[in-house]
């Protein structure tokens, strides 16, 4: 857990992520955010990203994937160590690992021998079943459920309540719509809805 940390990010996702923190006893120095540098938010201090100081700790609040990986880029070129939080009410089970810059908000349940990758994000209240294992930069939005021995690759998003079922593989970049229920595989780029969840379309 780290000493101090700041979060890259001061909307929604970044002021959660400073709630984590909060809650895990972990100071938090500040926000990188170029929308919102030279202000306060919550009454830290705003820098842009490229402003990190040295050697110091940060955590990304946002939760394109995308510009996950932009800006872990971008900071670990200045210095920056990626921090990973995890809130106390959260539960990680034995045998799990979690990448460097994770953050698991609470009421996260990670099941047993799940591999998280770096900057992925397991929102309040979702659930990783047992030996999932999810790549870089995944995101499950709060109430997600993530079945057992699914995998998820780098920059998969499942959406609110959305429902991955047992053993599927989601392609790098799919996109789960909230509620939806993946009960297929789920090539890579592509937005998938519904009950079944059907395509429908697919990214870049």
């Amino acid at each position: 857990m780290p000493e101090e940390l700041w979060i890259a990010g001061a909307g929604g996702v970044g002021r959660e992520a400073l709630d984590t923190a909060i809650a895990a006893g972990v100071p938090v120095a500040g926000f990188l955010d170029d929308g919102a540098q030279g202000g306060t938010v919550r009454g830290l201090p705003v820098l842009a990203p490229d402003q990190l100081p040295p050697g110091s700790t940060y955590l990304i609040g946002i939760a394109d994937p995308a510009v996950r990986l932009r800006l872990a880029a971008l900071l670990d070129g200045l210095g920056g160590r990626p921090g990973t939080l995890v809130h106390p009410r959260a539960i990680v089970a034995p045998e799990t690992e979690l990448g460097p810059g994770c953050l698991v908000m609470g009421g996260a349940y990670v099941s047993s021998s799940v591999r998280i990758g770096a900057h992925s994000q397991v929102h309040y209240n979702a659930t990783v079943g047992h030996d999932s294992v999810l790549g870089d930069r995944v995101t499950v939005y709060p109430g997600g459920n993530v079945s057992g021995s699914v995998l998820l690759e780098d920059g998969v998003t499942v959406g609110s309540n959305a429902v991955v079922l047992q053993g599927r593989k989601l392609g790098r970049a799919a996109f789960v719509g909230a509620a939806a229920v993946v009960t297929r595989d789920v090539e890579a780029g592509t937005v998938v809805v519904g009950s079944p969840a059907r395509p429908l379309r697919t990214n870049g």
